[in-house]
């Protein structure tokens, strides 16, 4: 394939590490990180897509480079599909992990969501590769699954410890290692499959 320079649009280390992992793999792709002077980018869309297009537009603008951003949602089901694009700031602008988590767990009880049927939810991430002649590329990636009673495990972020995903054990994301949560994950299937685009170059 043809040699290509991504930035990374994404802030969030946590983000930024897992998507690095993945993406080492395409051949011929360097990864330069988000420039620190760089302003956030609001996260005004109405969709999973329309946010990253939003981060990755702002970044190859900012850069000259072509750029790849990503959006993650989880949908749980008994809260009609909330958080969805608002889950890194469910408990507010600002929220940290834990208080996403303690929010999320709130809700569910209040609306009486008890048992493991009543818990399902899916994880969905859009990951998108903006180029400076304006066209772009973007893949989903999802995964189903329970939202635990509890948090449960230390590795990983975000809703991590209360995402138990189907045809695993029962373990939730922050009880795997790396490995096992991207060969199952969200983001790791979105970014695979970007990255089977990306072999091919862009358009």
């Amino acid at each position: 394939m043809t040699a290509q320079t991504l930035v990374l649009a994404s802030a969030n280390r946590d983000k930024a590490a897992e998507i690095s992992a993945i993406l080492a793999a395409v051949p011929g792709l360097t990864l330069v990180p988000r420039p620190e002077d760089v302003p956030d980018v609001d996260e005004t869309g109405t969709t999973l897509v329309e946010n990253a297009r939003l981060k990755a537009r702002a970044l190859c603008a900012a850069t000259g480079l072509a750029a790849v951003a990503d959006d993650t949602g989880l949908e749980v089901d008994a809260l009609d599909g909330a958080p969805g694009v608002y889950s890194a700031r469910f408990a507010g602008e600002g929220a940290t992990y834990a208080d996403n988590v303690a929010k999320l767990l709130a809700e569910l009880e209040r609306v009486g969501a008890a048992g493991p049927p009543a818990r399902r939810a899916r994880f969905a991430t859009v990951a998108l590769v903006a180029y400076p002649d304006g066209t772009e590329v973007w893949v989903e990636g999802a995964v189903v699954g329970t939202i635990t009673p509890e948090a449960r495990g230390t590795a990983g972020f975000g809703y991590d410890p209360l995402f138990a995903p189907d045809g695993f054990d029962g373990r939730t994301f922050a009880e795997m290692t790396p490995e096992e949560k991207h060969a199952v994950s969200h983001r790791g299937r979105a970014f695979r499959a970007l990255a089977e685009r990306l072999g091919g170059g862009p358009g």
